[in-house]
């Protein structure tokens, strides 16, 4: 993630002479200095040369797509550029695309506007024939509109980057699956290699006995520290059981954090999927070590849910370094609580959730599991933050993908669950629990999703945009009877 950049693209012609070109060139320096220095974007703008021939600008955007570090190009038609110059460049373009529509100038100068003001400052004329050529040829992009100070422009800006990144990251992701998905689970299935054609992520099985062999590599020094640095982070709740006991069962979750992380580091894996009834030789379902493993930004899904371990991967590097972060994770629907007023769904997971989530601090508990045939696992327990959070869900139709958005409000849990082991989110669909419920439930949404308090609708709207699949967003302005005719019009487009 470290070294991305977002190239600024700034489009001209000579028609107006040298003059003006310097006046562009020294306006789009202005800004992109501004706005580097005003640290408002998680990346920085890279000033190119401003554009006015066809040959430029095909040269521009070849060598943004063979840079590795270039993860988006942002134009801007400053004066009026003949969008036929543009057609090679876009077609040879394969970053992220951004049109900021903006001006240098806020505010009309009423007592100095001449022919030669109105000649310099095009972007509302050279904006839409760059944006014509753009929808003619059928391209992706993004189109944020407003001036370049204006806050909520930057913000919006800000966070198409976020979700340009996970567009290039999505063309490397590798997902580690251990062994296969849960039998008879029709939900987490799906074609691997579409979605390779598609997403660009290599899906991989491994037996699960060579992560044993790499767990089992691991000496028991680094084991010893690693339990240490648990104790330190972490509350711990015994229920009775001896000490020693209890960090000896926490001791397995930490030589199979450490022997799976060093497996992925060694074959460039950045997501794992575990399945609970093919163990091998593990002597615990991996619980604590999941837990560990995503909070350090890998992906996960249980079951051999490799696309919930794909999308939890992408939201982790998306939400990279975002200010006051909240959290991102892989969850489950669980149980309702149905109590008229109080309606929500209770998120759990048997072990694996991540404690970026956590409301204060976690702690590890070490209990029975009647799933996996294996000693009681040690996991991290707590109970989530509340707010709004973004949930999806990215379920195979059989003829193609489907992303499903939900907009949902994480609560505080109205009790204590004492007797329930596990880390635990619940929250409430929008617009209501019903029409929520009952429209994720008519799009096909999983029981597992991706989940994150720190993006939002838009951004994975974006993503679903970019990487050609269908999305349906579930949020406040839902209602079931044009949500049926949206899934209709997927349907019938996207077949």
């Amino acid at each position: 993630m470290a070294g991305y950049t977002f190239w600024f693209c700034v489009g001209s012609q000579d028609l107006y002479g040298e003059a003006t070109l310097r006046n562009v060139a020294e306006h789009a320096r202005i800004m992109v200095e501004d706005i580097n220095a005003s640290s408002d974007l998680p990346y920085p703008l890279v000033l190119k040369p401003v554009l006015i021939s066809a040959a430029h600008i095909h040269q521009t955007f070849v060598e943004a797509s063979q840079d590795p570090s270039c993860a988006g190009v942002i134009t801007w038609m400053h004066t009026f550029s003949p969008a036929k110059s543009w057609i090679a460049g876009l077609k040879a373009n394969t970053k992220p695309l951004m049109h900021l529509h903006t001006q240098f100038n806020e505010e009309i100068p009423y007592d100095e506007i001449d022919m030669d003001f109105m000649n310099e400052n095009q972007s509302a004329h050279g904006g839409r024939e760059y944006g014509h050529m753009v929808t003619r040829m059928g391209l992706t992009r993004k189109v944020v509109a407003g001036h370049w100070k204006n806050p909520v422009v930057r913000e919006r800006v800000a966070s198409w980057m976020r979700t340009a990144v996970g567009i290039v990251e999505s063309g490397k992701l590798r997902v580690l699956r251990v062994a296969d998905n849960m039998r008879n689970v029709a939900v987490t299935e799906g074609d691997k290699v579409e979605a390779q054609l598609k997403f660009g992520w290599e899906v991989d099985a491994w037996p699960v006995n060579d992560l044993v062999d790499a767990v089992n590599a691991v000496n028991q020094a680094d084991v010893k520290a690693q339990v240490e640095a648990y104790y330190e982070q972490y509350d711990i709740i015994l229920d009775g059981r001896d000490k020693d006991d209890f960090k000896n069962h926490v001791a397995v979750q930490a030589q199979i954090e450490l022997g799976f992380e060093r497996f992925m580091v060694e074959k460039n894996y950045h997501a794992i999927v575990t399945h609970f009834d093919d163990l091998g030789g593990l002597k615990q379902l991996p619980g604590l070590a999941i837990q560990r493993l995503m909070e350090k930004g890998y992906g996960f899904g249980a079951e051999g849910d490799w696309k919930t371990a794909g999308m939890v991967r992408l939201m982790k590097l998306m939400t990279r370094d975002v200010k006051n972060a909240k959290g991102t994770s892989m969850l489950e629907d669980y149980t309702y609580n149905l109590v008229p007023g109080k309606e929500g769904i209770l998120q759990a997971h048997m072990l694996e959730i991540c404690p970026s989530l956590a409301q204060g601090k976690p702690a590890i508990r070490c209990q029975p599991l009647s799933m996996g045939s294996r000693e009681d696992p040690a996991r991290l327990v707590f109970t989530s933050k509340t707010g709004p959070g973004v949930a999806v869900s990215l379920v195979d139709l059989g003829t193609r993908f489907r992303l499903i958005i939900a907009e949902v409000d994480c609560k505080q849990v109205e009790k204590p669950m004492p007797k329930l082991p596990v880390a635990t989110v619940l929250w409430t669909p929008q617009p209501d629990f019903t029409t929520g419920l009952e429209a994720w439930i008519l799009a096909g949404g999983a029981h597992h999703t991706a989940f994150s308090y720190d993006l939002s609708v838009e951004q994975m709207m974006d993503w679903a945009e970019h990487m050609g699949v269908e999305a349906l967003v579930i949020d406040r302005h839902t209602s079931l009877r044009t949500f049926k005719q949206e899934i209709m019009l997927g349907h019938a487009f996207y077949r």
